[in-house]
This record gives C-alpha cells, structure tokens and sequence, in this order.
C-alpha cells in the first residue's frame, strides 16, 4: 500500500509538465543537471521539488516519410528515455511509485517522473506500453495537436471537438489503468476527455491546462470538464503558457492564481495541482514573474492575494498531485 501521509513531505514542490527533456535533444550547451533552459536539477533541487514530471514530446510535424513517422517518433521518445536514465545521479532518480518520491525527499533527491507526450507513438501496437512502462514511463498524454491512433487533439472545429477515442484508444485506457499508468487528456479533444472520465476506473489528469471560461482556447478545459474531473478523483495543473492564461496576452503571476482559484471553485480543492509546462514555449510567452522554475516560489503570495487559503495552497503545490500518484501507480 502507497503511503499518502503528506506531513512526510515539508513544503515540496511537483510539477507535472515540463518539456525539457526534449529540448536537450536539440541544444548541446547543457544537460539535465544544469542548462540554459527553465528547467534543471540544480534548481528544481534549490526549490526543494518533490517531482517533477518530464514529458518525452514528439511533434509529429516533425516527421515526414509516409506510414514509417510514428515508428520514427517512438525510437526518438525511447532516446529520451535513455537519455533520463543516464541523468541519474546524487541529486537526481526517477521514481516510479509515490513511495520513491517519499524515499528520494529523505535522500535529498529530486525525482523524475517520466511522461510521453503523444500517445500516437504506440502506433496501434498495445506492446509499446508494456515496452514504456518497462523503461520508467508512468504517464501518456493521449495525444498532441495530430489525430492518432487513440483520439483526436484540441480543436477550433467543432466537429473535431466532438470526436471520441477510437476502439484502440478505449482499449489503451483500460491497459493503462490495469499497469498502472496515468491517462493524460491535456491536448485531447473534448470528446476524447470525455471517453477517458467514463472508461476510466481511476483519476485521470490533465497534467497541463487552464479554465476555458477565463481563457477561451480549445486547449483549456470547460467548467463542466473541470467539475468531471473532480469528481473522478483527478487533477489539472495550471499552465504557464502565456496564450492559455489570457486570451490577448500580457499575462503576469497573477495570471496564474486566478486560472487556480477559478478551478479550485469549479473542480473543487482536491484538483487542481501545477502542470506549468516550461520549456514547452518559447521564454517570450512565459507570464512576467516567471523567468524559469528558480521562481515557484512567487506562487505563494500570488495565491494568498487570489484568495486561496493555505490549506489549498499546500494541495495545489504537491498534496493534489501526490494523492494520484498514490492511487493510481503501482
């Protein structure tokens, strides 16, 4: 049985979403343990993260060559796999259990908790899970912006919109939740997000989005998808992107706090955690106050002036988060 005591854990932080990984694959001037990025173990460690979620992204635009891209994008989510296993060290492991993050917080440890972002990359092969989950993956967000073999993404068609998880994609999410892996439905389509809460048996995430009613982009979430979120038992992270916190730009700090108060009004307390997506856009679009993730910090006393208790602010910060992982890996 996981241990969900969170007095273990003093003030952490977990984020669930960073792209970071990914953008070591194309830079050379840095690593996971310190770069020019917004992301990296000596800083998430300088924070006292508890976890931090880092995605294996693959943009599909990025391949071209017929039938062969999706094979071509797994062997590079596999590199990022790799590449994260060799960054373990003193300061850094990767958990694959709530318990390894309790174990890592009493090492000194910051943990890594591997994601794929673009489920599309099983390529209809049930297989690849198993293969994922063996290399440390415990979280797929279902799709990116290209239809797949599970679903189809966001959408400004309503249309597409209304689109569910194919028969593969169905298939996946009972998979997923008998191995014990986190079904993701940020840059799924609302249908799609809807599929996942009914097939489900346990809480699902969106690891990385906002409240459409404040910012009307198809990659937020509706006030009906954030109560049904809540009540399955799981959580959204707020995201730092600049164009999903305010519908004309110039967001700050502040930004950030009111997409969590309004979520944690219509999702309740229990669901809502962070996802901020750094290194996912680029730096210009990052909210003022936020620089890189030395600046978490900031978030306190953002949320204190939004009106959002202690006690909240503490679950947003890590209690929300870790309370999934506890139930639904294994």
């Amino acid at each position: 049985m996981h241990r969900t005591d969170m007095k273990q854990i003093d003030m952490y932080w977990i984020d669930m979403h960073c792209d970071t990984l990914s953008e070591l694959m194309k830079v050379k001037n840095g690593n996971l343990q310190e770069n020019t990025l917004c992301v990296d173990i000596k800083r998430l460690k300088q924070i006292k993260t508890a976890a931090q979620f880092f995605a294996c992204y693959v943009n599909m635009g990025d391949f071209t060559g017929g039938e062969s891209v999706w094979d071509r994008a797994y062997e590079r989510v596999l590199s990022m796999t790799d590449y994260a296993r060799k960054s373990v060290g003193k300061d850094f492991s990767l958990a694959y259990t709530a318990e390894d993050i309790f174990s890592a917080v009493g090492k000194g440890k910051v943990s890594g908790i591997l994601t794929v972002e673009e489920g599309g990359v099983l390529n209809g092969k049930p297989e690849r899970l198993e293969e994922l989950y063996g290399r440390g993956v415990r979280l797929i967000t279902l799709t990116w912006n290209y239809r797949n073999c599970i679903g189809s993404p966001n959408s400004r068609e309503p249309e597409v919109m209304r689109q569910g998880l194919t028969r593969f994609g169905l298939e996946t999410v009972e998979r997923m939740n008998e191995m014990g892996m986190i079904i993701d439905v940020s840059h799924l389509s609302d249908g799609g997000v809807y599929d996942c809460i009914r097939q489900s048996s346990v809480p699902i995430v969106a690891s990385h989005s906002n409240a459409r009613a404040l910012c009307p982009h198809p990659r937020n979430l509706t006030d009906e998808m954030l109560h049904a979120l809540g009540e399955k038992g799981g959580v959204v992270g707020v995201n730092f992107y600049s164009p999903f916190l305010k519908e004309r730009g110039g967001a700050d700090i502040s930004d950030i706090a009111r997409h969590a108060a309004y979520m944690t009004d219509k999702a309740g307390e229990d669901a809502v955690a962070l996802g901020s997506d750094l290194d996912g856009f680029d730096k210009d679009d990052l909210p003022d106050g936020i620089n890189g993730i030395q600046d978490m910090g900031g978030l306190w006393a953002a949320f204190e002036k939004a009106d959002i208790t202690p006690r909240q602010i503490e679950k947003i910060m890590y209690k929300n988060a870790m309370r999934v992982l506890g139930e639904v890996l294994k």
